[in-house]
C-alpha cells in the first residue's frame, strides 16, 4: 500500500535552491519519511539544510520532514510573548512561533552569516502574512552567550543548535541560555529524547510522574509536559530513536547523537 502524502498542520515555506561556500539549500522533489512520532509519509519538494566543511563529513543541518517539523511543533504552538528563538536553521520555527497569536515578538538568534543568507534568499519570512512577519527580528549572535539588548526579560525561550537529537548535558546548556534571557517557558529540540534516557539512566517509568521528576531534577520550566498526550507521544519517539544497545556502542556511556 502506498503511504499517505503528508499534509502537515502548519506553515511550511517554499524555500530556493542555494550554494554556499559552506552551506546549501536543496529541494528534494518527493522522499518517504518517518514522523518523530507518526508513521512514514511521502513528502514532495523537501528543502534540506545541508552543512559542507573541508575534510569532514557532510551533514544534513536540517530537512522540513515531518519528523523535523513534529520534533519542533510543540514549541511553536505553546510559546507565548517575547520569544527568542536559538538557531535559525531553515526559519521554520521562527515563522510558526511568530504565526502564534499568543506570541508578540520573536527575536531569532543565529552564528552563521552564510545560514541567514540561505534563508534571506528563499524570502520565507515574506511568504508569512504581514502581521506575522512584522513580529519577527534577527540578532547575529551566540546562542550561549546572548542577552536581551534592552534588558528585558523573554516569556519563551526555543532552542535548536544541535546536530544530533540526543546529547549528554544538553539540559545544561539549555538552563544556561534560559538564565541568559530570563525565559519563563522553555522548549529545546530533542528534549523528548534526553528526558527519556534519562528516565532510562533512573529506572523510572516514562509517564507524567517520570517527566515531571526529571523536569524537578533539571530545574527548567519546560513546555510540553502536562499536555494530556505528551507522554505518548514521547513514548512512541523514543522507542522508534532510543533503542537499549546504543549505549552499549559508546564505552564511556555517552549516548549519540540520534
Amino acid at each position: 500500500m502506498t503511504p499517505p502524502r503528508y499534509d502537515g498542520p502548519l506553515f511550511i515555506p517554499t524555500y530556493q535552491s542555494f550554494k554556499g561556500e559552506r552551506w546549501d539549500m536543496d529541494v528534494v522533489p518527493l522522499i518517504l519519511c518517518p514522523g518523530y512520532w507518526s508513521d512514514a509519509t511521502m513528502v514532495r519538494d523537501m528543502a534540506t539544510l545541508v552543512r559542507r566543511r573541508p575534510g569532514q563529513p557532510t551533514h544534513v543541518w536540517m530537512s522540513m520532514t515531518p519528523f523535523e517539523i513534529e520534533s519542533q511543533e510543540i514549541g511553536c504552538r505553546l510559546a507565548w510573548g517575547r520569544t527568542v528563538v536559538m538557531g535559525m536553521g531553515m526559519g521554520w520555527a521562527a515563522c510558526n512561533a511568530a504565526i502564534n497569536p499568543a506570541v508578540t515578538e520573536v527575536m531569532v538568534v543565529e552564528y552563521d552569516s552564510e545560514v541567514l543568507a540561505a534563508v534571506e534568499q528563499s524570502g520565507i519570512f515574506r511568504q508569512l502574512p504581514p502581521e506575522a512577519a512584522a513580529k519577527i527580528s534577527i540578532r547575529q549572535g551566540d546562542a550561549h552567550r546572548w542577552r536581551p539588548e534592552d534588558g528585558v526579560a523573554c516569556d519563551t525561550l526555543m532552542a535548536d543548535i544541535w546536530l544530533g537529537l540526543h546529547g549528554a548535558g544538553r539540559e545544561k546548556e539549555v538552563k544556561a541560555m534560559a538564565a541568559n534571557t530570563g525565559a519563563k517557558g522553555v522548549y529545546f529540540w530533542g528534549q523528548e529524547m534526553n528526558i527519556a534516557w534519562r528516565l532510562k539512566e533512573l529506572g523510572l517509568p516514562l509517564d507524567d510522574a517520570g517527566i515531571a521528576h526529571v523536569m524537578g531534577e533539571w530545574n527548567l520550566p519546560l513546555l510540553g509536559p502536562g499536555q494530556p498526550d505528551y507522554a505518548d507521544k514521547m513514548a512512541r519517539a523514543a522507542q522508534r530513536r532510543l533503542q537499549s544497545p546504543l549505549k552499549a556502542a559508546y564505552s564511556d556511556g555517552t549516548p549519540p547523537a540520534v
